[in-house]
């Protein structure tokens, strides 16, 4: 997968430079006859670029937290080994994204930054864009990881130090914001960047994108920092959020070797112990939502959180049930979307409804499910508007709309996994019930990884301390 050859190539890069610092003297004694004129000596930062790019979908989607956290958000269910969604303890490190694609942001900025190689890397378009580009696709990755784990390491990290302390996440989530208001205040009318394939240098589309980040960092933060949320979502709306399906932050997949992730992962390797949970299939038809015929291959979703044994013997009686994105071909081309207008119209009515905007919360909510519905590309109008005048789905104004909105915007997330689980943590909404006879209750975050305590054993400590011994049940600051 692309994480794993990032990772590679992380690896190859180390070893090549460990191997220049320890043989340089060697090498300068044989004189030019051992020099490439031809060689590059700075990277190049629209390869790079395009790498972290295409690579997004293997990192955060492919598979470790999007599998995980899609499991807890009841988005899938396990047909043959049910460990996960009956809650057996899942620790994932994450030094794939560390190492690979934050390494290749940072050194985007560095190679930008730095005197000696920014003319080199000005070829490749604006220094002040580019660097501006890798600081908010930083913060979406900072922005993944923390709100998986909880306390991470952030203002030390990617700095090239051994041992890194953990940042709390209350200091974390207003840091990602400032950053994000920083590298948008940073793009200049310079030369377009070369190697962007989410939007093609478009810097118009790159501050939506990054206002929207910060519209849903603020949301999130509304039961635990509402005043700091409320001014900063407020604010990321004026200046302009996503509100286009046109400008969503999309990736997309031309097919061949260049697949949609969540096909490659589930599709190509045959990993058919993953389908459609009956949670959300149930919920789908319940509603008479048609986005029910393109999340999965058919309307029948598999129930959620058997054992094994229960898994297999339903099977036997139910041999037909709903895979992924329906298992199609088409699949592999399907676009990844990182934040649609469709959620950011869902976010602005849950807004409204506490009273952080003076926006008309339905007109909001209306938008937001019909840009979802085009997303998906259900384009009928009349079933659109008979969708959004039942009564299950209208806001009529009561107590009952802060669950409509929660459960519109659990499903507008599929399949992103760790958005969809993150929305439930922070609402409750929808009401999802754990799996049965597990004894357990649905986990609240992903344990640290086992590499933490071998490579970093003291700052590990102090972290997991916080997090009743690195517990999957611990709540993080935003979880209220």
């Amino acid at each position: 997968m692309k994480s794993m050859n990032i990772k590679k190539a992380v690896l190859s890069l180390g070893v090549c430079a460990t191997l220049m610092v320890g043989c340089s003297k060697g090498i300068n004694e044989f004189g030019d006859i051992n020099r490439n004129p031809n060689a590059t000596t700075v990277p190049i930062t629209s390869a790079l670029l395009t790498n972290v790019l295409a690579g997004v979908g293997g990192n955060v989607w492919g598979n470790g937290i999007n599998t995980t956290a899609g499991l807890y958000a009841q988005y899938m269910s396990e047909t043959q080994y049910t460990d996960i969604s009956r809650y057996a303890t899942q620790t994932l490190n994450w030094d794939g994204f560390y190492a690979g694609a934050m390494y290749d942001l940072q050194n985007i900025i560095n190679t930008n930054s730095d005197p000696a190689t920014a003319a080199a890397a000005g070829e490749f378009g604006s220094n002040a864009n580019q660097i501006a580009i890798a600081r908010i696709l930083k913060a979406y990755y900072f922005s993944v990881l923390t709100d998986a784990y909880g306390d991470i390491p952030y203002s030390q990290a990617l700095k090239g130090n051994g041992t890194i302390p953990y940042d709390k996440q209350e200091t974390i989530y207003p840091a990602l914001i400032a950053e994000l208001k920083a590298a948008n205040a940073q793009f200049t009318t310079g030369a377009a960047v070369q190697g962007d394939i989410m939007y093609a240098g478009n810097t118009t589309k790159w501050k939506k994108f990054a206002n929207s980040l910060i519209a849903t960092l603020s949301l999130r933060m509304s039961k635990a920092n509402p005043t700091l949320g409320r001014a900063e979502f407020a604010a990321a709306v004026a200046a302009g959020v996503i509100d286009a399906n046109a400008d969503n932050a999309t990736i997309s997949y031309p097919g061949g070797n260049y697949q949609n992730p969540v096909y490659a992962y589930y599709v190509v390797t045959q990993r058919f112990d993953y389908a459609v949970s009956s949670t959300i299939a149930d919920k789908l038809t319940a509603l008479g939502d048609p986005r029910i015929n393109v999340y999965g291959n058919n309307t029948k979703g598999f129930p959620y959180g058997l054992t094994r044994a229960d898994a297999l013997a339903w099977q036997t009686t139910n041999p037909t049930f709903a895979f992924l994105l329906g298992y199609t071909a088409t699949a592999q081309t399907m676009p990844l979307s990182l934040i649609s207008a469709g959620q950011m119209f869902l976010a602005r009515a849950e807004a409204a409804k506490l009273g952080w905007t003076s926006e008309n919360a339905t007109t909001m909510y209306n938008s937001g499910i019909t840009a979802e519905m085009n997303r998906w590309g259900i384009s009928n109008a009349g079933a659109i508007t008979n969708y959004l005048a039942q009564p299950s789905v209208a806001l009529d104004g009561s107590a009952a709309d802060n669950a409509k909105i929660g459960e519109q915007r659990w499903l507008s997330h599929y399949p992103d996994g760790l958005q969809g689980w993150s929305e439930w943590r922070r609402t409750g909404f929808p009401v999802l019930t754990p799996a049965p006879g597990a004894g357990k209750a649905i986990p609240r975050r992903i344990p640290y990884g086992p590499n933490e305590p071998l490579y970093n054993p003291t700052n590990y400590a102090a972290a997991a301390a916080l997090f009743n011994s690195n517990s999957q049940d611990a709540k993080m600051w935003w979880d209220k």
